[in-house]
């Protein structure tokens, strides 16, 4: 058994998932600015999470669907995912952004699992608040060391791309890091660099 662990913003799809609820209700410039601060290491990942999830407030959960459904998916990322299966890996999602997109996006792309946070909705609205699996700058982390336990999977089978600081946690525990057109903080824990948007460069390396 062999594993693959994805970030998903910036990384299977092209953009950030929020950014794009961001401007279905006019704060897309307040919301981008935090989240660039986050993806760089600058803001703490839980405040920066629940700010920018607090601006959302009132945003109809059909227009957050509706976003969803038409994310625009990263060049190369089904290729590469299609690859990493026939070469025997179980290919993983662990996003700090939404079910919404990355439950929606697994039969698209065709990876196995995705672990992500829900948005909190009450009377068809978003409420603000916001849950779930990787709430925190040491999620990923935690979750791929219960991950390769469950699985059976060494440090030394596991890949891990990601592109921003969120993403250090879960690079402590795989053997090939990679980072993805990805932030200085995480190229520094990487010993793989594709700054070109085509995630099928990643097949080279594995």
């Amino acid at each position: 058994m062999k594993l693959c662990v994805f970030d998903f913003d910036s990384t299977l799809m092209d953009g950030e998932t929020i950014d794009f609820f961001a401007s279905k209700i006019g704060v897309e410039e307040e919301v981008s600015k935090i989240t660039e601060l986050a993806m760089q290491g600058e803001l703490d990942f839980f405040e920066s999470l629940t700010t920018r999830v607090k601006l959302l407030k009132g945003l109809d959960s059909k227009v957050v669907d509706e976003v969803c459904k038409n994310l625009p998916y990263m060049n190369g990322a089904k290729e590469a995912i299609a690859g990493l299966k026939a070469k025997g890996y179980k290919v993983v999602v662990f996003s700090g952004g939404f079910r919404n997109a990355t439950g929606y996006a697994k039969d698209i792309l065709g990876y196995d699992i995705d672990f992500s946070n829900v948005l909190h909705v009450k009377k068809g609205k978003l409420t603000g608040e916001v849950g779930g699996d990787m709430m925190f700058d040491f999620s990923k982390g935690d979750m791929m060391q219960r991950l390769q336990k469950f699985l059976g999977v060494s440090k030394a089978d596991t890949i891990a791309v990601g592109d921003g600081a969120n993403d250090r946690s879960m690079f402590a525990h795989a053997d090939l890091r990679v980072a993805f057109c990805a932030k200085d903080i995480l190229k520094k824990e990487a010993n793989v660099i594709i700054d070109k948007k085509d995630m099928k460069l990643l097949l080279e390396y594995v």
